[in-house]
């Protein structure tokens, strides 16, 4: 199997161009065109709606624009100091089920942080990637929502780092309201994002197999006129 390629974005990614990058890169994989491919990046402030999102979910009128997308889910926010991570992969030939791959991203996620000494863990009935406080409270640290298009995986996890956790309020949180959304900042960690691509990078060896470095995709002008 070739080695998948991996690209960090340092600079704000609309998300209209991402998916548009991403639904050219899955059709390129399943044809043999291109390598699987993982992709680090930050969107600027947004809402997205996942397929099984529920509109009273969204909280009022929303401050920031609102996407739909193909992925599973409810509704999500992005935004700069969270790592969005975008994966594709050819699941086909990596005899991964899409339980098993899910699986297998929420490993990666609680491998990484475990190197902050971070202890994540996964919760029956509740998506994503969960920590216990100090004081005894669960709160979610990190989400994950796949789309599967004939066996190439794409969308992804996000993990977050240090956003405005404020900018949360909007929504009700991949239909989750009874929890609170955490950071590894809001933890009491000072982190820096490339500290975490790194390890994201090193555990993510360990769970998939090698990678190469390849260049970030150019984002025509057109589009950042839309952040």
């Amino acid at each position: 199997m070739d080695f998948a390629e991996w690209i960090t974005t340092n600079s704000l990614v609309p998300y209209q161009f991402a998916v548009k990058f991403m639904e050219q890169r899955v059709t390129e994989i399943r044809l043999g065109e291109k390598r699987e491919l993982v992709w680090l990046l930050e969107h600027p402030p947004i809402y997205t709606k996942g397929s099984t999102a529920n509109r009273t979910e969204l909280l009022g009128r929303p401050n920031f624009p609102v996407f739909e997308t193909g992925r599973g889910g409810r509704y999500t926010y992005h935004g700069p100091g969270q790592r969005v991570i975008y994966v594709m992969l050819d699941l086909q030939n990596r005899n991964l089920d899409v339980r098993c791959y899910v699986k297998q991203l929420e490993q990666w996620l609680i491998d990484s942080l475990s190197i902050f000494n971070i202890g994540a863990e996964r919760r029956p009935g509740r998506i994503g990637i969960w920590v216990v406080r100090d004081n005894g409270s669960e709160a979610k640290i990190g989400a994950i929502g796949v789309r599967i298009r004939r066996s190439v995986s794409f969308h992804g996890a996000s993990l977050n780092i240090d956003p405005n956790l404020d900018h949360y309020k909007g929504i009700v949180p991949c239909g989750i309201s009874d929890y609170d959304i955490t950071s590894i900042s809001d933890l009491g960690l000072n982190v820096k994002m490339p500290e975490i691509d790194k390890v994201l990078r090193q555990t993510f060896q360990k769970l998939f197999g090698e990678i190469t470095d390849t260049n970030s995709p150019h984002i025509p002008a057109s589009d950042l006129e839309f952040m």
